[in-house]
């Protein structure tokens, strides 16, 4: 893992940004993975102002509530469109979102994951991370190998997700998520975690051990995982130091 901690979110997502940017100008067809919730936004916002082309990327979005409309205002496709795909020229028919209203979700699942393979799988997996650890809507316990499936929410998540909703009780009680074995399997993975309700989740993910009571710990396990962190979400590291040193002191040819 590359761990980056910065000041403030403002400037770790400002990294993180650039870190995309860069791929998309290297390769102008990547396949993106891409989070939703709070933590993205100002990425989003980044890399619509920076006037990026992408006319022949290729979008795969982790996860989708069940059940809602995707007019809703809080269905993830609405989040897409009204904070990203609006605002840069992408195609529409290179737009992937799991359908939380399929007939059949066991068969819209499967066919999530063949067309990540059709799309040659995922260059960069943005990630965002729960107070728990969850990745996607894996939830704490979830298989290290799992693939995208249907899964119920605990009531921690419905509960740090009650602010989007107004009340625990009305967010909705399942998701649609990429499994763990398929962010596994993008090449690279770009997490992002601010604030000091993150720390634990972070501190459990970068040092602890790899338990699927921590689902994120997985990405030790990842070649290519890169972590962007404000102070408040590196303050429980027990090697903050030591990955600051690292940063600071990173070749020219590696930095972002």
């Amino acid at each position: 893992m590359e761990i980056i901690i910065q000041p403030t979110a403002e400037a770790a997502t400002e990294i993180a940004a650039r870190i995309i940017a860069k791929l998309l100008r290297e390769k102008p067809d990547a396949v993106l993975g891409l989070a939703t919730g709070s933590t993205p936004l100002r990425l989003y916002q980044k890399l619509a102002d920076m006037k990026l082309d992408w006319s022949r990327a290729t979008t795969f979005n982790l996860d989708e509530y069940t059940g809602l409309p995707r007019e809703h205002p809080q269905s993830y496709h609405s989040f897409m469109w009204e904070n990203l795909f609006r605002h840069i020229n992408i195609r529409p028919e290179n737009i992937h979102i799991p359908d939380g209203n399929a007939a059949d979700i066991p068969a819209m699942c499967a066919d999530y994951e063949k067309a990540i393979r059709d799309a040659g799988g995922i260059d960069l997996q943005l990630l965002g991370i729960g107070s728990d650890g969850h990745i996607g809507f894996n939830e704490p316990s979830s298989s290290l190998a799992s693939r995208t499936r249907i899964k119920t929410l605990t009531g921690r998540t419905r509960s740090d997700n009650a602010r989007f909703f107004g009340s625990p009780e009305n967010v909705p009680l399942h998701v649609v998520t990429m499994g763990i074995g398929t962010i596994m399997e993008a090449r690279t993975n770009l997490m992002l975690a601010f604030g000091e309700n993150k720390a634990a989740a972070i501190a459990g993910t970068v040092e602890g051990p790899v338990t699927a009571d921590n689902p994120a710990s997985v990405l030790q396990f990842h070649p290519s995982a890169k972590v962007c962190l404000d102070e408040p979400a590196a303050s429980q590291l027990k090697r903050a130091d030591y990955y600051r040193w690292v940063y600071d002191n990173k070749p020219d040819w590696q930095s972002w």
